[in-house]
């Protein structure tokens, strides 16, 4: 303390030194690695302070400095005692200075390494399969933006430091509820039988009334749908199904087939005792103008979720009259209710039996879980199904030991460009997000544009309470986190390229490093057959994520996330649990980010995600693709 009068010492001007989230030595899993890299993979430490300990540092050398640059420890001290205090506290200076050396040194090698982490990240292609994509979305060439280098985007920068903190209190700990475990038992009284067959069931008739043509339209899920529409229409009909088309895309642009993608003879002869089906139209119809005759039948000809009566009154005429009708797109042209329950079990049977993968799909999916797993495990009826000869298998004696090292989450991060501009929300990217994904809307949406001009738009704030915004990627891993999945969980991430890159991951793969895709465990070689065929490699991602320990989806209406978990729940015997956020509820969760603690937050998400599990049968108009619990799918054991 200096006389009276003299003036003091100037404090260094204090800063917040609490970084936005913790900086991480994250770990992407390489291809190198999952070709049988001996490295085991592990969570990366934590550096408390990340890039603003490093201004910390220099802020507190520059309150130790005058105007030239020289150490001067009190500046206004008098000069006199100025080089005795000096000599005095010569050594302890020294020792400050070398500390802070060495501190330096240490701050920018872990900045360069983090750094080099975050480089090799972006370098990950996240451009997936385009799976969910709407039918009016982008096309490739106009999604190059998005690989773009940006800032790390963060919306709940208080809430990632919780669950960094949170990790590292629990990191030893068992937790005391499990996620990878379905919560309820009644799940594994429901057991398959679609394919079961019925006295009572009605059969083939004697005479068909002719042939349905379908060319579908959309990817590989709404293309499943629409097959298995068209064999329950068929039957309702009595006509004979030609083996069903995939209309081109320029959004798509994959000209993939029914063959490309599904076994057709397989699909045939299951099939073969509920409706006849053909590969094509017998010779004296195929010259045949099918427009010209009145056959052909748009959506635009007849009602979404239509019902049995439509067809009867709008369709059947037309194909007694010509022998023939040709759906073109067929995009959810039939309901739920009110159908017979024959044709209800119909529609499971060609979703959940009928409908298997080409070879070539089978032997890249058993080659990419067998990566993702790194060892075998037991096989069950949902990998036999999905996978059929390719399906992995170990001895009973081996189970317990290959199994539980090996599990993984995997993840529908619908996150997409087209999904993110057309909900209309707001995602703290500020103006250039706004203005970026306006243009989009412009250039993609000229319909939504159309119909914000005539009408009073809903305000981003009053989407989100609505639940009606997509989950972030951050959002994603908050959710996960309170849901008690460790750091080292192995997350494969399905879909297509996440908006925003690298700027939106990075708050991800600060909680959950090992994150792998189909591009990173598998080689350009090997995924060079699926390159140009989207719907194939889809293909690839459902069985990724159906053959998958847990399941999470970040969108229930997405079409990719109904059917795997549809498939999950009928195959899965009780032990295949999915994760269904509900948008509403979650959003009012994160309205409170600021002040909420972590323990809250946790029980709260707990809760929420534990409710969406709960065992029940399908109700009135509910897909029986997403929920085939109900007595024409599925058979209840007591």
């Amino acid at each position: 303390m200096g006389k009276q009068g003299s003036p003091r010492c100037a404090r260094p001007v204090s800063q917040n030194t609490n970084s936005v989230f913790r900086t991480k030595d994250y770990h992407i899993r390489s291809t190198l690695d999952s070709y049988g890299a001996t490295a085991d993979p592990s969570f990366g430490r934590r550096i408390s302070g990340g890039e603003n300990y490093w201004d910390s540092k220099a802020v507190l050398l520059h309150g130790l400095k005058d105007d030239s640059g020289k150490l001067n420890p009190c500046k206004g001290v008098h000069g006199g005692k100025k080089h005795t205090w000096f000599r005095r506290n010569v050594k302890p200076i020294a020792f400050m200075l070398l500390l802070m050396a060495f501190m330096l040194s240490l701050t920018a090698f872990l900045f360069l390494l983090d750094s080099l982490m975050v480089s090799l990240f972006t370098s990950i292609n996240l451009q997936g399969s385009s799976t969910s994509r709407n039918s009016n979305g982008p096309s490739e060439d106009s999604v190059a933006y998005t690989r773009e280098e940006r800032p790390a985007v963060q919306m709940y920068g208080r809430l990632l430091n919780l669950a960094s903190s949170a990790f590292t209190e629990k990191e030893f700990k068992q937790d005391s509820q499990n996620f990878w475990e379905e919560p309820y038992h009644q799940a594994s009284k429901w057991k398959p039988c679609a394919d079961k067959k019925y006295p009572t069931a009605p059969g083939k008739p004697a005479n068909s009334n002719g042939y349905v043509m379908v060319s579908a339209n959309g990817g590989l899920n709404q293309q499943r749908v629409a097959i298995c529409n068209a064999v329950a229409v068929a039957s309702l009909l009595n006509a004979t199904l030609v083996l069903p088309k995939f209309l081109y895309s320029s959004v798509w642009k994959d000209p993939s087939q029914f063959g490309d993608i599904y076994q057709e003879d397989y699909f045939m002869r299951i099939l073969k005792d509920d409706i006849d089906i053909v590969k094509e139209l017998p010779p004296h119809l195929k010259s045949l103008d099918i427009e010209a005759s009145g056959s052909l039948i748009t959506d635009a000809d007849i009602v979404k979720e239509a019902k049995p009566y439509d067809y009867f009154s709008s369709v059947l005429p037309l194909l007694l009259e010509n022998r023939v009708v040709h759906f073109l797109g067929f995009g959810n042209r039939l309901g739920f209710e009110p159908l017979p329950p024959h044709l209800q079990r119909l529609r499971c049977k060609c979703n959940f039996h009928a409908l298997k993968f080409v070879p070539k799909i089978q032997e890249v999916g058993s080659l990419l879980v067998k990566r993702i797993r790194k060892h075998y495990a037991a096989s069950r009826q949902l990998d036999k199904q999905l996978l059929g000869d390719y399906a992995p298998g170990i001895s009973s004696k081996q189970h317990k030991v290959a199994r539980g090292s090996s599990r993984y989450l995997a993840l529908h991060l619908r996150f997409e460009e087209d999904m993110v501009a057309y909900s209309l929300c707001d995602f703290g990217g500020g103006q250039n997000e706004k203005k970026e994904l306006q243009a989009y809307r412009e250039v993609h949406f000229p319909l939504l544009i159309e119909r914000l001009r005539n009408s009073k738009p809903v305000s981003p704030v009053e989407l989100r309470k609505l639940g009606r915004c997509p989950l972030t990627p951050e959002e994603a891993a908050l959710v996960l986190a309170a849901l008690g999945f460790k750091p080292q969980t192995y997350i494969y991430l399905a879909g297509s390229q996440i908006y925003g890159g690298n700027s939106r991951m990075l708050p991800f793969t600060s909680l959950y490093p090992n994150l792998v895709t189909k591009e990173t465990l598998l080689s350009p070689s090997e995924l060079a057959p699926f390159r140009n065929f989207s719907s194939q490699m889809a293909a690839v991602d459902f069985i990724a994520c159906a053959t998958s320990d847990v399941f999470a989806m970040t969108d229930s209406g997405s079409q990719l996330s109904s059917l795997v978990s549809g498939f999950r729940t009928y195959y899965g015997d009780g032990h295949a649990p999915t994760l269904r956020p509900n948008k509403k509820r979650l959003t009012a969760i994160f309205a409170e980010n600021r002040t909420i603690e972590w323990n809250t937050f946790e029980d709260r998400v707990r809760k929420m995600i534990e409710e969406g599990q709960r065992v029940r049968v399908r109700g009135s108009g509910r897909s029986i693709y997403r929920q085939p619990r109900c007595s024409e799918c599925m058979c209840r054991s007591q």
